[in-house]
């Protein structure tokens, strides 16, 4: 059977199936790994799960359109739980000189996995991803079409995501959470035997593949128990729209927030941007590639503020608020080139924001298999800024045990010399694919 034969009956299928045509496969890109581990002492058996039977309904007209249009509802919840998600990071991390998320990864991974969620640990989930009044199938449908719309928007703009499942070939799960999984998530399931010392060397190089090289290890052992390992892997790649001239490129002074100076490359340029300023901060949008699609944002303090004051006022509705105020703008920017590798656990930040419950003996995930709860979430990313454009890449592991016009102004400078914020949006569906800060830049 040709692929183009075998694509339309797999559409056809999912059309009768779940009452949407997802069209051809589609992966996502960014820069993230999110891995997902499932330990269990006994088999799982195959009985369908209540969340299979919980309304499978038609989704939204919008979603059968062939026309890419993305789920306002569940756009506007990614942005929301990314906020709580860096908030509650850059608490947990306080010490940290850079931080840097792609909470579109973790929430990927956490959507996959609320699959099989059930009960009150289904609800806290819920509340802390910010899908409350958003049904099941309307969120994996409305993930399946955001891929279709992330995906690679031009020739230079890369941008992938890729999903799998790597299941211990001597347990079962449920097959409909495994299905969905594949339906709407693109990912690849694979049977392993995990008693095989290369087990490990097999999930990392699917990770390295997909992350071009700069997520080299994800798991670092499998436990005797172990049942599953699902992994969401997120690589962007972005040349500037306007590239810096590396001629232009001359140590600065940088001064962190401890105080300290230090002299650091700084790329220079000038010309006309989407730009925004307040008494507290400066913003601009510096685009990749010639369609615009996606944009780096710069957030800087000014002088008589601070990184910790913007923190107190960043939050969604001000977000929303504060693009909405940009405007085209004559100006020069100075920007440090930097790279940050960072690596956290966020068993606290999750908790804090109330998914307790899933990391207890009273979690309830009975959609994957019995008595299994949440045991580790790491995240890594790897991001670098040059003259060039951005690289970045990130992994989030989840480990689950057992139990109008405007007046000409003149032109702006903005010297970003100083500790700041930046953001790395999607401009078409709004959807914040990293976010961070830079203290120190190295």
């Amino acid at each position: 059977m040709n692929r183009q034969k075998f694509s339309s009956v797999k559409d056809s299928f999912l059309q009768r199936r779940y009452g949407v045509s997802l069209g051809r496969r589609y992966v996502l890109a960014a820069a993230s790994v999110v891995l997902f581990s499932v330990l269990g002492c006994s088999q799982v058996d195959t009985k369908t799960s209540a969340l299979a039977q919980s309304g499978l309904s038609q989704p939204e007209p919008s979603l059968q359109k062939k026309t890419v249009v993305p789920n306002t509802k569940v756009v506007d919840a990614n942005n929301k739980f990314a906020f709580k998600l860096f908030s509650e990071v850059v608490k947990q991390e306080s010490n940290a000189k850079n931080i840097s998320v792609s909470p579109t990864s973790v929430a990927i991974a956490l959507a996959m996995t609320y699959n099989g969620a059930s009960g009150s640990t289904q609800k806290a989930m819920a509340k802390t991803l910010e899908l409350q009044g958003i049904a099941l199938p309307e969120l994996n449908s409305a993930y399946a079409e955001l891929n279709r719309l992330l995906q690679n928007p031009e020739e230079n703009v890369q941008l992938t995501i890729a999903n799998s499942l790597w299941v211990n070939k001597n347990i079962s799960l449920r097959p409909d959470f495994l299905q969905r999984n594949r339906d709407f998530y693109q990912a690849k399931v694979s049977n392993l035997d995990f008693q095989d010392p290369n087990a490990t060397n097999i999930i990392n190089n699917w990770v390295k593949d997909n992350t071009k090289g700069k997520i080299n290890n994800i798991v670092d052992t499998i436990e005797p128990n172990q049942a599953l390992f699902l992994i969401n892997a997120i690589y962007f790649k972005g040349q500037w729209s306007q590239k810096f001239d590396k001629s232009q490129t001359k140590p600065q002074t940088f001064y962190a927030a401890s105080g300290q100076q230090k002299q650091h490359p700084m790329m220079s340029q000038t010309g006309e941007y989407r730009y925004y300023e307040t008494p507290q901060f400066q913003a601009v949008s510096l685009p990749y590639g010639q369609t615009r699609k996606v944009s780096l944002y710069i957030f800087l303090p000014k002088q008589n503020s601070n990184l910790k004051a913007f923190y107190q006022n960043l939050n969604p509705k001000n977000w929303d608020k504060w693009l909405s105020e940009f405007s085209q703008r004559d100006g020069s920017i100075t920007l440090p080139r930097f790279q940050s590798d960072y690596e956290t656990s966020l068993n606290d930040t999750l908790k804090a924001l109330g998914m307790g419950e899933a990391f207890t003996n009273k979690a309830d995930f009975s959609g994957i298999g019995d008595k299994l709860a949440i045991s580790q979430v790491k995240h890594k990313t790897v991001i670098e800024v040059n003259e060039e454009g951005t690289e970045a890449s990130a992994a989030t592991s989840v480990g689950i045990v057992a139990t109008s016009l405007r007046q000409p102004q003149p032109p702006f400078q903005m010297v970003v010399n100083r500790p700041f914020f930046y953001a790395i949006r999607d401009n078409q569906s709004k959807n914040i694919l990293f976010m961070g800060s830079v203290d120190d830049p190295v």
